[in-house]
C-alpha cells in the first residue's frame, strides 16, 4: 500500500530520467503517432549506422594532425555482406595488412592504439579523434605510457585488435570501435583494452569503457578511464577480470575538478 504521506508524482517524470522508452502514452490500442514516429527514424537510425560506408582515409587524416602515425589494415571481411553474415573474418587480418604492419613492428611498444569501424562507423567518424586527442596526454602524465603504434582498420571485430596488436609486438592494445547502434544511441563508441595481445584472447582478458557519445561517457572521462587502465593494466601485467576498474575513485568528477567544455 502506497503511503500518503508521499507525494504523487506522474508516470511520465520518468521520462526526464531515462532515454528509454517508458510512458510513452496511449491512443485507443497503440502508442499515440509521435512515439510510433520517433520509434521508426530511431530505427532507421540504427540500422543506417550498421550499413554506413567506413571513411578510413579521412580519419587517417585526422589522426597525422595530432602528429601520429597512422597505418591502415583490414579484415578478411570483403564487403559489409561478409562482416555482417561472418564475424570470424572481421576477427583476423588479411594477408596484406600482416605483411604491411609487419614492416611497422621495428621493435615492441607499450601500446598500440587501433581504431576500427565496428558496428557502427558513424560513431567513429564522431568520437574517435576527439577521444584520442584527449588521450595522448592523459597517457602522456607522470611516468608516460608511449603509444608506439596507431592503426585504422576496416571490417574490424574486436578480436582484430589481438592479432594486430601481437603483429606489431605491443605488450598491450587499446581498440576503438563502434558499438552495437540501439534506438537511443546509433554513435556509441566502444574501448577495449587488452594486456599481452594475440590471436585467441577472449572478452574475459579485456577491459571495456563503452557508451561514449554526447549523451553519454564524455571524452574526458572515457579518456581518464581508459588512461588509468592502461597504466594499472601495464604495471601489473593483466587486464580483464584480473583488473578492477578503480579509476572512477580518482576521477576529476570525483573529486570536483570541473572538466572542459
Amino acid at each position: 500500500m502506497s503511503d500518503p504521506a508521499l507525494p504523487r508524482r506522474p508516470t511520465l517524470d520518468l521520462r526526464s530520467f531515462t532515454p528509454a522508452r517508458v510512458a510513452l502514452g496511449r491512443s485507443g490500442a497503440s502508442v499515440p503517432t509521435k512515439p510510433l514516429l520517433d520509434f521508426t527514424l530511431d530505427h532507421a537510425r540504427a540500422r543506417d549506422a550498421v550499413h554506413a560506408a567506413f571513411d578510413a582515409p579521412r580519419l587517417v587524416a585526422d589522426l597525422r594532425e595530432l602528429g601520429l602515425v597512422v597505418a591502415e589494415a583490414r579484415s578478411r571481411a570483403a564487403d559489409r555482406r561478409d562482416y555482417l553474415r561472418r564475424p570470424d573474418l572481421g576477427r583476423q587480418l588479411d594477408a596484406g595488412s600482416a605483411e604491411t604492419l609487419a614492416r611497422y613492428a621495428n621493435e615492441p611498444c607499450q601500446i598500440a592504439i587501433v581504431i576500427g569501424d565496428g558496428l557502427s562507423a558513424a560513431a567513429v567518424h564522431a568520437h574517435a579523434v576527439a577521444l584520442v586527442a584527449r588521450l595522448l596526454p592523459m597517457l602522456a602524465v607522470d611516468e608516460g605510457v608511449a603509444v608506439g603504434h596507431v592503426v585504422v582498420a576496416s571490417g574490424a571485430r574486436v578480436a582484430l585488435g589481438d592479432e594486430i596488436g601481437a603483429v606489431l609486438g605491443a605488450r598491450m592494445v587499446v581498440m576503438l570501435i563502434g558499438e552495437r547502434p540501439g534506438l537511443s544511441a546509433p554513435d556509441s563508441l566502444g574501448a577495449y583494452l587488452t594486456f599481452a595481445p594475440k590471436p585467441g584472447r577472449t572478452d574475459a582478458d579485456r577491459n571495456c569503457v563503452s557508451n561514449i557519445h554526447h549523451a553519454g561517457l564524455s571524452y574526458e572521462e572515457a579518456a581518464f578511464k581508459i588512461a588509468w587502465l592502461a597504466r594499472e593494466g601495464l604495471a601489473r601485467e593483466a587486464t580483464g577480470v584480473a583488473l578492477k576498474d578503480e579509476s572512477s575513485d580518482r576521477s576529476p568528477c570525483r573529486i570536483g575538478t570541473a572538466l572542459p567544455e
